[in-house]
C-alpha cells in the first residue's frame, strides 16, 4: 500500500484512494493477525510545563493497546466483531517507593468494517461499547461507560483522519460531572512520511465551553528502516489526561518509545 513521496503540498493533501474491492478488502482482513496493536503502545517520562518540577511532577507513563478480532467470518453488512483493551498507567518513578499514581482501565467490544466507494478504499468504521475505570473504591473512584461512533478517513497514503463521538453513562459517584472534562468525542490527524519513518499525530477532544479542548500532539520518528519501533515525544495540554485527577489541569511533554499500529489499521 505504499506509494511514492508526494511532489508538492497540493499532492499531500489531496485525495488519493488506493483501489481496492469489498471482496479484497474482506480478504486482506481475514488474512491479518487476530491479535494484534489496537492504538499506540508506549513508555515514555517526562516533566510538567506549568508547575515546578519536582520528584512527585515528574513522572512514567506508559499505555498497551490490543485487540482480538472475534471470527473470521463477515458478519451482515460486511462487519466484524472485535475486542479492544487498553491500559493507561501513570507511574512516579523518580518518588522513592515508585508508586504508581493512576491505572485507567479501558474494555471495549465493537463491530468494525472497511469503507469501500467505488471499488476504492476510502475509510473505516466503528461501533463500540467501552468501560473505563481506574479500578478504586470509595473516594478515589472513577468510571463511567459510553456507546461510541467512529469513523476514518484514508484521504491517501501520507493523512488519515478520524472522528470520534460518544454516548455516555457516567455511573461514578464520585465524577458526576467528568464529561465536561473529557469532553465529547475525539478528532484525529495522522500524518506519514513515504517510507513510514516519520510519524505525526493530533488528537482534540472537545469540552464544555466554547473554545475548549484538550490537545495530544505526538511526533515519532522510527529508530531504523528495518525496526518497529519509534523515539516518541508527546505533548499534552487539558484536563482529563487521568482519571483519579480528571478536573485538575495538566501540561507535561515526555519522551521514550513507541510501537504504532499499521497506518492502515481498520481499527
Amino acid at each position: 500500500m505504499r506509494k511514492e513521496a508526494p511532489s508538492s503540498v497540493k499532492e499531500l493533501l489531496s485525495p488519493n484512494h488506493i483501489e481496492l474491492t469489498v471482496d479484497e478488502s474482506i480478504e486482506i482482513e481475514d488474512r491479518s493477525p487476530a491479535f494484534a496493536a489496537y492504538r499506540d503502545n508506549f513508555f515514555i517520562t517526562g516533566i510538567p510545563l506549568n508547575r515546578k518540577i519536582t520528584n512527585s511532577s515528574a513522572d512514567a507513563l506508559f499505555q498497551v493497546s490490543i485487540r482480538q478480532r472475534l471470527t473470521k467470518t463477515v458478519l451482515p453488512f460486511n462487519t466484524f466483531a472485535y475486542l479492544t483493551y487498553t491500559q493507561k498507567s501513570f507511574w512516579q518513578i523518580y518518588e522513592e517507593s515508585s508508586p504508581f499514581k493512576d491505572n485507567n482501565y479501558n474494555p471495549g467490544i465493537g463491530l468494525g468494517k472497511y469503507i469501500i466507494h467505488g471499488n476504492k478504499l476510502t475509510g473505516a468504521a466503528f461501533l463500540q461499547l467501552q468501560h473505563e475505570s481506574n479500578g478504586r473504591t470509595g473516594d478515589e473512584s472513577r468510571s463511567w461507560n459510553f456507546l461510541s461512533l467512529t469513523g476514518k478517513y484514508f484521504l491517501n497514503s501520507w493523512i488519515s483522519l478520524r472522528a470520534e463521538a460518544w454516548i455516555p453513562y457516567v455511573d461514578g459517584e464520585n465524577n458526576k460531572n467528568l464529561i465536561d472534562y473529557k469532553g465529547y468525542g475525539i478528532f484525529s490527524v495522522n500524518v506519514i512520511n513515504s517510507s513510514k519513518r516519520w510519524w505525526l499525530s493530533l488528537d482534540i477532544t472537545p469540552r464544555k465551553g466554547i473554545g475548549n479542548g484538550n490537545l495530544a500532539l505526538g511526533i515519532a520518528y522510527r529508530i531504523t528502516k528495518k525496526s518497529y519501533q519509534y523515539t516518541f515525544v508527546q505533548f499534552y495540554n487539558g484536563y482529563s489526561e487521568k482519571l483519579l485527577e480528571y478536573d485538575k489541569y495538566s501540561n507535561y511533554l515526555r519522551i521514550g518509545i513507541c510501537l504504532k499500529p499499521d497506518f492502515y489499521s481498520i481499527y
